[in-house]
């Protein structure tokens, strides 16, 4: 614990996001980077454990270099979580792998679903919007009174992002794709939640109950339990239905799931 704080006080470049920041807090023990992986749709950095974060990048061609690329295996994995705070999407992208690659997940405190039935469950009959599109949209819009769905880079029936200041405060569920924690926009999207029901979505959410007291009431993440298969499925360009190796788990506030 003692030598996780000394790291942390070295990262030179912190994180603006109180949420971020005690996530990062509440990590325990640091580990040596042994792998990182940025690949098409995920990143994977192994370290104490494996995590993953999906891959966000500016476009291409990509004009902003990765800090140290080829020189991040080896070093601290508590230090790479400081990628996280970056302006570069692909940084963040390794920041939070980093991050997930260190959380000791709590697994008496999860079970193993998808997200998209507690959404439906939670939501049933209700007014429901989720931040980020996912392939589940079609089902969750049969048993929603209404869905919203907002996006950074919109789809056809979807909503841009400027939509969620007026959208979410006046919704009952929310759910929120932890890409929002790689893109700097979580702790905005929470505080237009209050009160609502919110559900954070996808790998890169970190499976800790830091997120709790921040308004989030359950996390759909996912533990890699077999290294070496999600590993070659990320970089033979699998979506996520097709990366193996991995179970999906929820983590919950309350006795809901």
């Amino acid at each position: 614990m003692k030598k996780a704080r000394l790291i942390k006080e070295e990262i030179e470049t912190r994180s603006t996001m109180k949420i971020l920041d005690d996530v990062i807090e509440s990590i325990t023990e640091d580990s040596v980077v042994r792998e990182v992986y940025v690949c098409v749709f995920w990143t994977a950095v192994v370290s104490k454990h494996c995590g993953l974060a999906s891959t966000l990048h500016e476009g291409h061609p990509a004009h902003k270099i990765v800090r140290e690329a080829g020189r991040l295996q080896g070093k601290s994995a508590l230090e790479l979580t400081g990628y996280a705070n970056s302006d570069h999407l692909l940084e963040a992208s390794i920041g939070m792998a980093a991050v997930n690659s260190l959380i000791d997940i709590d697994e008496t405190r999860c079970v193993e679903k998808n997200a998209l039935h507690i959404l439906e469950e939670k939501g049933k009959g209700k007014d429901i919007a989720i931040v980020g599109h996912f392939p589940w949209i079609p089902r969750l819009k049969k048993c929603a009174r209404k869905l919203f769905v907002i996006e950074q880079r919109p789809r056809e029936g979807d909503l841009p992002a400027e939509a969620s200041e007026e959208i979410l405060p006046n919704v009952d569920v929310v759910g929120l794709t932890g890409t929002a924690f790689t893109n700097h926009t979580i702790e905005r999207l929470l505080e237009l939640s209050r009160d609502k029901f919110v559900v954070m979505i996808g790998p890169t959410s970190p499976l800790t109950p830091v997120l709790f007291d921040y308004g989030v009431d359950v996390i759909g993440g996912s533990k890699v339990i077999d290294p070496e298969k999600a590993i070659r499925s990320i970089r033979e360009g699998a979506t996520f239905q097709q990366v193996e190796g991995v179970r999906h788990l929820n983590m919950s506030k309350k006795t809901i799931i």
